[in-house]
């Protein structure tokens, strides 16, 4: 019996010190966790304080380039993390006028009315960042081949004179193209949008009657049609709807394999847009930017193989950069625009945009090198 309650109390001490070890050993491995845990947490607030985070907004036109530039940064760079947002030329403007963002992006340059607002003149950059076409894209899935079109027939049908695809207008200047008996539709952007502007501003040089009526700007009236938001939105409509036609950026209608007409230039020629035809413009324009000015028209101009609806789309900065909280962001952002106008510009030309010409460029980035954090 003693011997028994011997084995007894043996037993009960054994499974004590076990149970005990056990307690010890989940609390050692709690503890250790724990460590884990705070270095993970002390890793993570280290590498976040290492981050530079920087956000851009604005123009639709530009932002499938945009959005390869900051992937390709963030390789790069990647304690830099920049981030675009596609919300129209005006939502950029007003980004950057409110301080919310550390760039705005528009595809048109900034009126006499929107620099008053961010102070003035003398405390803004906008520099062209690459240069892209505004195209008629259309909706008739019968037809093969680009359809031609003039400004004068573009203004016409925008304005609803021109109503009909095989109207006498259209069927002259298409001679090898079949065009239906079909209504037109035309889309639009109903956003304050710099694409709105190109194409409002060709038209306007091409139709006294549409400038005195509808006239050009970001954002217009138009008599007829259907809207969109952004160029993806007009992309959608043109494509969900037969015998429609809207203008929306080159590279949207490349990305999305949408028929785009080539429109006659000063020279008398129909050109379709691509890198070289929009790149013709630029170098047509440069005369135009003259005594440090990064802004041009490009629609319009004189040229052989010229596209005539190109256009520079815009970066916006303040010259102080005080919508920024640091010095390191300051520096940060200006590494961002450095590698855009030098490395970026291979990406600009496999995008279906145009690379800036080396004078531009290095006019840009001269300004560039003068922004600094005050």
């Amino acid at each position: 019996m003693v011997a028994a309650m011997f084995g007894f109390r043996k037993s009960a001490a054994a499974g004590l010190v076990s149970t005990i070890r056990n307690l010890s050993m989940n609390r050692l491995l709690a503890l250790v966790l724990v460590g884990v845990a705070m270095v993970m947490i002390v890793s993570d607030a280290a590498k976040a304080a290492e981050e530079t985070r920087l956000q851009g907004a604005g123009a639709t036109f530009p932002a499938p380039l945009y959005e390869r530039w900051v992937a390709e940064f963030n390789k790069i760079e990647p304690s830099i993390k920049v981030s675009y947002q596609s919300i129209g030329s005006g939502g950029g403007i007003k980004a950057i006028t409110d301080k919310t963002v550390a760039f705005g992006a528009s595809d048109a340059p900034l009126s006499k009315k929107e620099l008053e607002k961010m102070g003035d003149a003398a405390n803004v950059l906008e520099f062209p960042a690459t240069a892209g076409g505004v195209v008629p894209a259309y909706n008739l899935p019968d037809v093969k081949g680009a359809v031609n079109f003039t400004g004068d027939i573009l203004a016409k049908i925008f304005m609803g004179k021109i109503t009909k695809w095989n109207d006498p207008a259209l069927v002259a200047i298409n001679k090898d193209v079949k065009l239906p008996d079909l209504a037109i539709t035309p889309a639009y952007r109903t956003d304050s949008s710099g694409t709105t502007y190109v194409w409002t501003s060709y038209l306007a040089t091409q139709s006294d009657d549409y400038k005195g009526s509808i006239g050009a700007g970001k954002s217009v009236q138009w008599p007829l049609g259907q809207g969109g938001k952004g160029n993806e939105g007009v992309a959608a409509v043109v494509q969900q709807t037969i015998g429609s036609i809207g203008y929306i950026e080159a590279v949207y209608a490349h990305a999305n394999k949408m028929n785009a007409g080539a429109v006659q230039n000063k020279a008398g020629e129909f050109v379709t847009a691509g890198p070289n035809s929009i790149g013709a413009a630029t170098a047509a324009a440069l005369p135009l930017m003259k005594d440090g000015k990064l802004t041009a028209d490009l629609w319009n101009l004189d040229g052989n193989g010229v596209y005539p609806v190109s256009a520079f789309t815009y970066i916006i900065v303040y010259r102080d950069m005080n919508n920024l909280k640091t010095a390191g962001e300051a520096e940060a952002l200006k590494k961002f625009f450095t590698w855009a106008l030098t490395d970026g510009q291979e990406i600009s030309a496999s995008m279906n945009y145009a690379p800036l010409s080396a004078d531009v460029r290095t006019s840009a980035l001269k300004e560039i090198s003068s922004l600094s954090k005050q």
